[in-house]
């Protein structure tokens, strides 16, 4: 009988991607795979594997390009100003369509979440988004289920967050999902990304 292999999850990169929304959840997920007993593996791409121009200018060299990634267990898909461009980009929405029919978790931060509705990942679905782009979500796909005042909403194989740091929260539930509690909690303790004891 072989193993089962070591989980794997892909952060999706393109210019204009908020910063935080990515290297938030990259973060915490690369802390998992570095600590944590499952040797899980992280990585970033874009669609093209070139270098990627973040929202206020970061710039990041992604991992791979989208068609070298192989299996994911969990996708990841940031959001940011860029992110309404990809509302409209017919390729893009059909290689998303396509990566959430071959990965068993899809996720979202911000209004990643505006791109998944526009390729219709979120019909029918409770989600959240940015507390700015909560209409914009409605608008996207009227059938969504909007939710406000939440960090995330979990719905099985899509999991949507609400704006930058909520990323963080999203990619601890992640590694709760993918792991254990426990492990989410060390991963939590080990990046302190905790609630601070009343003085």
């Amino acid at each position: 009988m072989t193993a089962p292999r070591p989980p794997r999850v892909g952060i999706l990169l393109f210019d204009g991607v908020e910063e935080l929304d990515a290297v938030g959840p990259w973060e915490v997920l690369a802390q998992w795979a570095k600590h944590g007993a499952l040797d899980a593996e992280v990585l970033t791409f874009s669609l093209d594997g070139a270098p990627v121009r973040c929202a206020k200018g970061m710039e990041i060299t992604p991992t791979t390009r989208a068609s070298d990634v192989g299996p994911l267990d969990a996708l990841v898909h940031p959001g940011g100003p860029d992110a309404r461009r990809l509302m409209t980009d017919d390729a893009h929405l059909a290689w998303l369509r396509s990566a959430a029919e071959a990965t068993p978790l899809v996720a979202s931060v911000c209004t990643g979440a505006l791109v998944l509705a526009a390729a219709g990942l979120l019909t029918g679905r409770p989600a959240t988004t940015h507390h700015g782009a909560l209409g914009e979500l409605a608008a996207a796909d009227p059938t969504v289920d909007v939710r406000s005042g939440v960090r995330f909403v979990d719905d099985g194989d899509v999991v949507t967050s609400a704006g930058v740091t909520a990323g963080i929260d999203l990619a601890l539930h992640l590694v709760a999902r993918l792991d254990s509690p426990a492990a989410a909690d060390g991963v939590r303790w080990g990046i302190e990304h905790v609630v601070p004891a009343p003085a």
